[in-house]
């Protein structure tokens, strides 16, 4: 294992010992919270459309927003100021700071002051700062970053906060329960708040029409660093502009949803600072009048670019800014639940939505250590309250960092690989990005190749070449492919003329070289139900380098298999898929690469295969020519399955069949693919998976056969678990 893997290993294997436990329990009550609350909305994806069309339009008009809130604010008596970076707005913040002659500071619900790193400079400046809210005060103490966006000290335990909070403080009676832990930082930070000088928050949203703030939080602080102090900056990205009031009602139903799973957040407050509320003077609490302070209350309003602007016109990036920091995409992430913000995220930002900010702010050096660990399971999208499609951007930022540092020397295999990437990606990449390549080469030398691929020399110098982890099993190639034996049987056994429905059945990578016996089960099962059966040569969906970030190649392969069934879509066929991350090219990443016309044709007219049986089953196809039992079965749908919301077809076929049906709770089995082979992700693989081996190895549910939908899931149920699984449509198919 090269040097970078092994760190990277080591780093990993320390976050699941120390703080993944915490990560995984809370993030796992946030999810819960948030099916259950979104389960009670009528309107659930109305809203996130509607919320989606609000911040399109805020992002396209930004310049002109960013004009009418300015004079929204002045006009209120507030001030505004464009900063164009970190440093810019970090000076102007001091400024204000020295105008006042303020000394003190208090802080709440900001992660962009993480960005520009303002306590540091405020520090530096003699400026005493202390955060109001719990977890970042916890943090403070503590010296860490945060590893959640809204819940920063999600890695700790109730018991490591209150050590914590003895060994800082020394108290005489030190806190120990959550609420005398509270209590003691309330005590504490009431102290500072009514002697700070100029309080400042963030924003969740600002109102241009109105100059109006929107903060979303879960204690009081926000308000009392607001109002408190008679000086109140605040300090959001200028993405958090939304043209008028009314734009604000989806984000308040969203918002707390995705994120904490709240049906609202605890406090939801409405500021158009300066607020005409007089200042309080806390030294003289009995005098009417909040203390009778004559003094005047300012506002300044920072608004920070700091790369946003450049990410509106990119393509690409531009929609990271709709992003409304709710952090449904960390908590879906199965890697994010077992080793958090503190692996899984840059110098501010984590979790899926990450990759775009860390290198739209930071750059591509701080996306590129963490950018691997999304896998494009694509559970984060339907999670997304404005449906960003976040695995894109990850693998755009990865094709870009692929190719932005032109490290070590995989220029040396350009022309020897069919790719279409000049330079860029290592060869891990390369190798597994090149996997259909692989299998046809496997498959045509086995079994020697699978021997050689077994003995232990050569599992040590695919590790140190490649990072493939030796502890992983490997592939076994089928010498006779499914096109093989599909042409070697004599084609179609059910003639065009005597069929309701025609379909090709695409032959990905590993059910043509690996998994054929799961093949010749959908070709027998779709028979059995009439169905005139093709099984063409045809390329490769283009999914494997994707997953490697190298879209050139993945834009390529598209084109080539569109090219290779445009026919049969174009005359009305259909084409069903057996793996749900082919699927996922045909439905969703396609988009990218195909025009806009042949993407549609494509999607209309593909179906997972388990989807297309329970279609033929509703429209009258003979259930009874299919396997039925009354076997109990424990089925685990793949992560792009869900995302498709294609689920509930292979639960749906199997109960109607008379099978007993588990199916996993899990997010993701961990495997995704390559990640599982990599050495550097082998053990974060490993937990993952323990969690779906746990729920199938309950007492009681020990004797069920397990199915697995994807290539991915049955591997790694294959390694972790005694019973051998097999895909849902194994089960079905007749003799």
């Amino acid at each position: 294992m090269s040097a970078d893997r092994a760190e990277t290993a080591a780093r990993l294997r320390e976050l699941l010992e120390t703080e993944g436990d915490s990560v995984q329990a809370n993030t796992a009550v946030f999810n819960r919270g948030r099916y259950d609350s979104v389960a009670e909305l009528d309107d659930y994806e109305e809203l996130k459309d509607r919320a989606r069309e609000i911040k399109e339009d805020a992002i396209e008009r930004l310049p002109e927003l960013i004009d009418e809130l300015t004079e929204s604010v002045e006009e209120n008596g507030g001030h505004v100021y464009l900063a164009s970076d970190a440093a810019d707005a970090n000076r102007y913040i001091e400024e204000v700071f020295a105008e006042r002659g303020a000394e003190t500071l208090v802080k709440s619900k900001s992660m962009t002051s993480e960005e520009i790193e303002v306590n540091e400079h405020l520090e530096r400046a003699g400026i005493e700062v202390t955060e109001t809210d719990l977890a970042e005060f916890v943090l403070q103490i503590a010296e860490e970053d945060p590893s959640h966006i809204v819940a920063p000290a999600i890695h700790k335990s109730r018991d490591e906060i209150a050590r914590l909070i003895e060994e800082v403080f020394e108290p005489d009676d030190p806190p120990e329960t959550a609420e005398e832990l509270t209590m003691f930082a309330r005590e504490y930070l009431l102290e500072k708040v009514t002697g700070a000088d100029v309080g400042m928050t963030g924003a969740n949203f600002l109102v241009a029409e109105s100059g109006t703030m929107m903060l979303v939080t879960s204690e009081g602080n926000a308000r009392k660093s607001a109002v408190a102090p008679d000086t109140h900056v605040a300090l959001a990205g200028v993405e958090k502009i939304v043209p008028r009031f009314e734009d604000l009602a989806p984000f308040v139903e969203l918002i707390g949803r995705s994120g904490t799973g709240q049906d609202l957040t605890s406090y939801v407050s409405l500021l158009t600072p300066p607020v005409e509320s007089p200042p309080i003077d806390f030294e003289s609490p009995d005098v009417p009048g909040f203390g009778g302070s004559d003094a005047e209350r300012e506002f300044h309003l920072v608004l920070l670019d700091n790369g946003r602007m450049a990410m509106r016109e990119d393509t690409h990036l531009c929609e990271t800014l709709y992003c409304i920091r709710c952090a449904a995409c960390s908590n879906t992430c199965a890697n994010f639940q077992h080793v958090g913000g503190h692996a899984f995220g840059g110098e501010t930002y984590s979790g899926g939505i990450a990759t775009g900010w860390e290198a739209g702010v930071h750059g591509l050096d701080s996306a590129a250590e963490f950018n691997d660990l999304c896998t494009g399971c694509s559970r984060c999208v339907p999670a997304c309250p404005v449906k960003i499609d976040i695995p894109w951007i990850n693998e755009v930022v990865r094709d870009r960092i692929n190719h932005g540092r032109g490290e070590g020397f995989d220029f040396l295999v350009d022309g020897l690989v069919p790719d279409a990437e000049e330079g860029g990606p290592d060869l891990q990449k390369r190798l597994f990005g090149n996997y259909g390549t692989l299998a046809r080469l496997g498959s045509a030398s086995a079994p020697v190749s699978n021997w050689i691929g077994s003995l232990p020399p050569a599992r040590i110098a695919m590790e140190r070449l490649f990072g493939i982890d030796r502890r992983r099993p490997l592939p076994t190639f089928r010498r006779e492919t499914l096109v093989d034996w599909f042409e070697g049987r004599g084609g179609p056994r059910v003639d065009a003329v005597d069929a309701d429905r025609e379909a090709v059945l695409y032959a990905d990578a590993y059910t043509n070289y690996v998994a054929v016996d799961r093949g010749k089960a959908a070709v027998r099962t779709l028979e059995a139900l009439g169905v005139h059966v093709r099984v063409p040569e045809v390329p490769e969906s283009g999914r494997a380098p994707l997953s490697q970030g190298m879209l050139a190649t993945a834009d390529e392969a598209a084109s080539a298999v569109y090219g290779a069934l445009a026919e049969h879509v174009d005359s009305g066929g259909d084409i069903v898929v057996i793996e749900p991350s082919d699927l996922a090219m045909f439905r969703a990443d396609y988009e990218h690469f195909l025009p806009e016309r042949s993407f549609e044709r494509l999607d209309e007219n593909s179906y997972e295969v388990l989807e297309y049986v329970f279609g033929l089953l509703e429209n009258g196809a003979n259930e009874e020519a299919l396997r039925t039992g009354d076997d109990r079965v424990a089925y685990h749908s793949h992560c792009q399955q869900r995302s498709l919301n294609l689920e509930g077809y292979t639960e749906a076929v199997l109960s109607r069949l008379g099978y007993d049906v588990l199916t996993s709770e899990v997010e993701c089995c961990g495997m995704a693919g390559s990640f599982g082979y990599k050495s550097q992700y082998y053990d974060l693989a490993l937990d993952i998976g323990y969690d779906l081996v746990e729920q199938f190895e309950q007492p009681g549910e020990r004797d069920r056969i397990v199915l697995t939908s994807g290539t991915s899931c049955t591997d790694q149920l294959d390694d972790l678990m005694t019973r051998e699984p097999i895909h849902p449509v194994e089960l079905i198919a007749p003799e």
